[in-house]
């Protein structure tokens, strides 16, 4: 019986009050001792909710068969009396020594043929059918346990799938991959056609002759590529449902997740087709301390969490308290930086709120990566704004359930970021996330609320859309966004948009095919710039990264080129479409040349600002179903800042003044 055929279950809001909040609970590195400990520090901290077991295979059965649940089943059993709900793990990510030692098979292998030994974590390959007869026996083996358990409001399957690794060489890999191609294609003669294996002489005559493309000696297949990375993040998902299929089985009306990692940083995994079989969507986020507007990426990628979770509310199921232990240099976050994080998931659409980890670890290769109750304890300020965020989550409970309200959308497609920077095209620095954080930080700082969408979603209702290096498109995709256009919305398309198909086929007739069309226009040939160079415009500014001979051909021309060989060749266009408009963009512009564009699509859309404030302030609107709006402004300056909204601020309990202080943050239900 697959997944698919069963019902799913409630959701897992409906075992939580409030915002939830916690995060990965370890006991088992702890005495018995420190584990009562904790549950006092819970209560004053005031923690709803936590993952337990992320990693106890080794401990719960510590040889083949021999189970040791004494210490969990205690654990459980206090959390519930404390009314703590608990997400149970399956404890399989990462192997026990006994099952490496007998099956060193399940070993992860790397694209030169490295085999990834244990002495770390997630060294395993999703496709080994070893690997999983064990982690669907221990995941059984704890479902049925704790079926009943009072604790249990969620099943964290898993953890991190792909971190560290997520391609997989292997002869099981190269085996699971050409079965997946043969359902993909039904024939070889498909395969041949889409992966154009003319070229080179790169014909097969059977399946059995098709291998992952590992290391070799020039550029590869692109097409061979591409599908392997399709390949690639099916079978951890594939590997997710042969667990999810048991907890389906034994705990039918439990709901299931696993943690993804959505940020700008997480690239193999096409977050968009996972979340169907996922009853919550689930994320971990960390900051790069190094970054100094982290703030910034911290809005995309909580953003693009909620644009996975198709706009409902999701769980930030990991951030950090203040330092992690794996960057180059691990800075501690500021005072009150945690709560201006941890609100502006929320402002983004999160509904609980959990750490890596609750007690900081005294040993092992975290032990420098911060947690609720840090090394020194409960006379910290970590752990003092641990308690400070724990009071303020439960003055937002009437915010849960609430949807973020955006008129300006992003489409975002994982196989277009897989598929734009492949091997051998024009210019290595076109790189996917560029532009749209280029894009989407503008729009941040104005207070200007943006949904990423998948380019096959309804894009109805959104005033502006921009559509980034979507260099491969179905025509269906394509056919979807034009529709917004003549819907009327403004519609926005950047340079290597267009250009293939989904088999990363050229589109023939003139760049970019699928768009040509709605756009107004025809691109004769690439000219990408060299490194450090620019491109003069007519507005004054200059665009870098790219430049190309754009014919209009129905558009208007909005900006030129001005320096040969482009002078007055088209850099900016526009055309009327239906009862929108859809533009060109020809190159990337600096930043002022982006603001300056902005201006004009956020003019000719109508899309606004949540709310006029001064800069700094981050801005966004939750609103409820009976039209109950929440606006957070979250102040990320060190000078107090004004925010014209009116209504009663949640945090103080207070009637809003109008002002947020330097560093901090208002939550005010608007009247």
């Amino acid at each position: 019986m697959s997944s698919q055929e069963i019902s799913t279950p409630p959701a897992v809001w409906s075992s939580l009050e409030g915002i939830a909040y916690g995060g990965d609970y370890n006991p088992e590195q702890w005495p018995a001792g420190t584990r009562l400990e904790d549950l006092e520090l819970m209560k004053e901290a005031g923690v709803t909710f936590l993952s337990v077991g992320i990693f106890s295979w080794g401990l719960l059965e510590p040889s083949e068969g021999d189970y040791d649940f004494g210490w969990l089943d205690d654990v459980l059993d206090n959390l519930a009396a404390a009314g703590i709900k608990v997400a149970l793990a399956t404890a399989t990510a990462a192997p026990p020594a006994w099952l490496v030692r007998k099956h060193p098979e399940i070993l992860p292998v790397t694209a030169d043929g490295t085999v990834l030994g244990p002495g770390s974590r997630r060294h395993y390959t999703p496709s080994s059918a070893v690997y999983r007869r064990y982690a669907t026996g221990i995941t059984r083996v704890l479902a049925e346990r704790y079926k009943d358990h009072p604790a249990l409001a969620l099943w964290h399957v898993d953890n991190e799938l792909g971190c560290h690794v997520s391609e997989f060489y292997g002869d099981e890999d190269a085996a699971a991959f050409r079965r997946w191609l043969e359902r993909r294609y039904g024939s070889i003669e498909a395969l041949n056609a889409a992966w154009g294996t003319a070229f080179w002489s790169q014909h097969y005559a059977s399946f059995e002759e098709v291998l992952p493309p590992a290391v070799a000696p020039s550029t590869l297949n692109p097409g061979q590529q591409l599908d392997f990375q399709r390949f690639s993040s099916w079978a951890l998902m594939d590997y997710y449902r042969s667990l999810l299929e048991v907890l389906r089985e034994v705990t039918p009306g439990v709901p299931a997740t696993t943690n993804l990692m959505v940020s700008s940083a997480t690239k193999s995994m096409d977050y968009f087709d996972w979340a169907k079989d996922l009853d919550v969507i689930a994320n971990d986020h960390y900051l790069v301390a190094a970054d100094p507007e982290r703030q910034v990426e911290l809005a995309f990628s909580a953003d693009l969490t909620r644009g996975v979770a198709g706009g409902e509310p999701w769980i930030l199921m990991e951030h950090s308290t203040s330092a992690v232990n794996w960057q180059p240099r691990n800075q501690p976050k500021m005072p009150g930086e945690m709560l201006r994080n941890s609100l502006s998931h929320v402002a983004r659409g999160a509904d609980a709120v959990m750490f890596f980890q609750w007690r900081q670890s005294f040993a092992g290769s975290e032990k420098f990566h911060s947690a609720m109750v840090p090394h020194g304890g409960r006379d910290t300020r970590i752990f003092q704004e641990v308690v400070g965020l724990g009071a303020a989550l439960r003055k937002l409970a009437a915010v849960r359930g609430s949807r973020v309200e955006s008129r300006v959308a992003i489409v975002f497609d994982y196989e277009a970021w897989w598929a734009s920077e492949l091997d051998s095209h024009p210019s290595q620095d076109v790189k996917y996330l560029d532009l749209m954080r280029a894009f989407h930080r503008s729009l941040f700082l104005r207070g200007v609320s943006t949904d990423f969408v998948h380019p096959s979603a309804s894009l109805e209702g959104y005033d502006l859309v921009l559509v980034c290096t979507l260099y491969n498109v179905t025509d269906d995709a394509a056919e979807n966004i034009a529709a917004a256009a003549r819907a009327g919305a403004t519609v926005l398309v950047s340079y290597f948009s267009g250009i293939v198909d989904e088999q990363d086929h050229i589109r023939l007739g003139g760049y970019p095919g699928a768009f040509r069309d709605l756009l107004g226009i025809r691109v004769e040939e690439f000219h990408p710039l060299l490194a450090g160079a620019s491109a003069k415009l007519s507005d004054g500014g200059v665009g870098r990264v790219w430049s190309e001979h754009v014919h209009a051909a129905g558009a208007e021309s909005v900006q030129t080129f001005t320096e040969y060989p482009l002078e007055g060749v088209p850099a900016l266009t526009r055309r009327s479409a239906g009862a929108g408009s859809a533009w060109y963009l020809a190159t990337f512009p600096d930043g002022d040349g982006i603001e300056s564009l902005v201006d004009r699509l956020l003019a000719e859309s109508g899309a606004s600002a949540v709310a006029e404030a001064d800069q700094g302030v981050e801005l966004s609107r939750r609103r409820t179903g009976d039209g109950t709006s929440f606006i957070f402004a979250i102040n990320h300056s060190r000078a107090d800042a004004s925010v014209r909204v009116a209504g009663a601020e949640l945090l103080s309990g207070e009637r809003f003044t109008g002002t947020v202080p330097a560093g901090g943050v208002a939550v005010i239900a608007e009247d």
